[in-house]
């Protein structure tokens, strides 16, 4: 009996030692980091860039929706309502009337005093090749999309959270058809707890769970010839550091330097581990957020998205509440854009000079689609001959201006997080 109660005696101690250790972890990993608050600064190039494709996303839009139209052709009365889907801040009709390279308005067969618009053949020629983009680069499609699925809690997202998505991921318009027929492998439509039809991911493939910043260490281990077993790391124990690029007067600042220095000795948690078991109030948890966003941006063809379009994967991505906050407390790291009658987060290190770092092959394209838009008539009928000389087009991401170019705001986390209206949706949640 009195061995009984030994044992007894013993076990509770151990638990009682072990759930005081447990306690004590969670204090360490508990918020410590002071937080530094800093101004707003306002980034020209970035804002010229989120503005010319602000356009260019519409322009495309409206071909998107001439292709998918049975009679070829959008009246004048179609497109009365669609300014705020579009993200315009001019009404629809002057705008597209504004591009004729892409848009050849003509009468309605029926009643003539309705505007139509139909495509000009060198619009048709354009989506032809984007077409051809899609399917030359089918294996990055697949590999992003499953990326997207593999970072959320169930595997799957609901279609009405990636049709927004579409232009920033690189998907094909009619993606949740076609897609899903060619890869069945890799997904399927389901119906959610909700009710909604979500796409969901068929099976795991775990060469895909590296995330782009694991990536970024990797490549510099070799560059400067660091051990190959410094790679072999194990996930969520080694203190990756996160590419910064601070605003003008910032980097150099000792609070700054400090609390980022910090924050970057902290773990790194990969976006594709399950974090439900870290406490939610801590710093670690905060990285493991920062990490999260990191990669979807990463994702994006563009790196950049607009904030209202991270919110609705908020319980999908397991992210806080008020998650968009990080973006004004990592400046080095994001940037906000409040171009456009919208809020736009973009990730710093995938531009340089004004110019995406790694353009994809279809955002080389979308420049021809772009160069197209905003020349004169000579793409109208005998230009099409000019056709080939696209292929030499610059990057119409160079804005000429230099990364430097900043004005510091006075405007706080509360502005972003209330504050702006975003054309897509009627309004950012608070």
């Amino acid at each position: 009996m009195n061995l009984i109660k030994k044992s007894l005696s013993s076990i509770l101690k151990s638990i009682a030692t072990q759930q005081f250790a447990s306690h004590s972890h969670n204090l360490q990993h508990h918020r410590t980091i002071v937080k530094v608050r800093l101004k707003w600064v306002k980034n020209r190039g970035l804002d010229h860039i989120i503005d010319v494709q602000t356009d260019l996303k519409a322009a495309c839009l409206l071909k998107e929706a001439i292709v998918r139209s049975p009679v070829g052709y959008l009246t004048a009365k179609s497109l009365a309502d669609s300014q705020k889907i579009l993200g315009l801040t001019v009404p629809t009709l002057r705008f597209i009337r504004r591009y004729p390279t892409l848009f050849e308005e003509f009468p309605h067969p029926k009643y003539p005093s309705l505007p139509c618009f139909k495509l000009t053949h060198i619009a048709k020629i354009l989506h032809d090749q984007e077409l051809k983009v899609f399917d030359d680069n089918h294996t990055d499609l697949v590999q992003r999309l499953s990326k997207l699925l593999m970072m959320t809690t169930n595997r799957m997202v609901a279609l009405q959270s990636l049709h927004p998505l579409k232009w920033d991921l690189g998907l094909p318009d009619d993606f949740d058809k076609n897609l899903i027929r060619k890869f069945p492998d890799h997904f399927r439509i389901v119906k959610g707890t909700n009710g909604l039809a979500c796409l969901k991911l068929v099976q795991w493939p775990e060469e895909y769970a590296v995330s782009e910043l694991q990536k970024m260490n990797e490549k510099s281990t070799i560059d400067d010839g660091s051990p190959p077993g410094y790679r072999e790391f194990k996930r969520g124990k080694a203190a990756l550091e996160f590419p910064m690029s601070f605003p003008r007067g910032y980097g150099a600042q000792k609070k700054v330097k400090a609390w980022m220095d910090e924050f970057q000795k902290l773990p790194y948690i990969s976006p594709y581990e399950d974090s439900r078991g870290i406490d939610p109030d801590s710093d670690l948890m905060e990285k493991r957020i920062v990490g999260v966003l990191h990669e979807f941006l990463s994702l994006t063809l563009y790196k950049k998205t607009k904030r209202n379009y991270l919110r609705s994967l908020r319980e999908e991505l397991n992210l806080p509440h008020r998650f968009t906050r990080i973006f004004t407390r990592y400046p080095g790291i994001f940037y906000l854009s409040l171009k456009c009658k919208t809020t736009t987060v973009a990730l710093r290190e995938g531009y340089r000079r004004g110019r995406l770092v790694n353009p994809h092959p279809l955002t080389r394209h979308r420049d021809k689609f772009h160069h197209v838009m905003r020349t004169g008539l000579i793409y109208r009928s005998k230009g099409i001959d000019i056709l080939p000389q696209l292929d030499n087009v610059v990057d119409e991401e160079d804005t000429g201006e230099e990364e430097s170019d900043e004005e510091e705001i006075e405007m706080n986390d509360e502005c972003y997080e209330d504050g702006s209206s975003d054309a897509d949706t009627g309004g950012d949640e608070g």
